[in-house]
């Protein structure tokens, strides 16, 4: 009969892929070891063995939540914005400040799926419902985008159209995607300001 799980061992996942998020951030993920990766979380590689196999299995567990975390944030704002009763350029802006604030308190994570995803196998699993962990995280990915793109054609009918709906959603990410590059805290814009700032953009431009 299997040892059943402690009540803190998930607890402890997360804070070996916090660790090992930072470590594929600051070294990359192919120069990141598993010996590295157990030496900054204070344990040693047999005990790090004991909760992932390898650095792929922590490299997909971490993207699996943080993928799963953005979606069920978009689910919230959609909560959130009928519970409020928002308008539909309300709702969406709440959605911009709450990925923003999940960017921040997640950087490192976000790095990682920004980069990383291509390290991932895309061999099919069983265990995955016979997709490959590249193709569930490719397909959640796209998920988000396909949210956020409902999202902006709720906020602003008039301005996308089948032709350029892409193009404008990608814009948005494009301008939040990439603030763990630039955006630090302390610095002279918060991530608070940053999005109200974006907000103000899609409102009413730069002129």
């Amino acid at each position: 009969m299997a040892r059943p799980k402690s009540a803190t061992h998930d607890l402890k996942r997360e804070a070996i892929l916090d660790i090992a998020a930072q470590c594929f951030a600051s070294r990359s993920y192919p120069a990141a070891s598993m010996n590295e990766i157990a030496t900054a979380c204070g344990t040693s590689k047999a005990r790090l063995y004991h909760y992932y196999d390898s650095k792929e299995a922590i490299l997909f567990d971490l993207m699996d939540r943080y993928t799963q975390r953005l979606l069920t944030l978009i689910a919230q704002a959609e909560a959130i914005a009928q519970r409020r009763n928002l308008t539909d350029r309300a709702a969406l802006h709440e959605l911009i400040r709450a990925f923003l604030q999940e960017y921040e308190n997640s950087a490192t994570r976000h790095v990682a799926l920004l980069n990383d995803t291509q390290f991932l196998s895309d061999a099919p699993d069983t265990g995955l419902a016979g997709q490959s962990p590249r193709e569930l995280i490719l397909n959640r990915q796209r998920d988000v985008v396909a949210a956020v793109t409902r999202a902006l054609k709720r906020a602003y009918p008039e301005r996308l159209n089948p032709a350029n709906q892409t193009a404008i959603t990608m814009m948005l990410f494009g301008m939040i995607n990439w603030t763990f590059t630039w955006l630090r805290p302390g610095g002279p814009i918060s991530y608070v300001a940053f999005a109200d700032e974006v907000i103000n953009l899609l409102e009413k431009g730069l002129a």
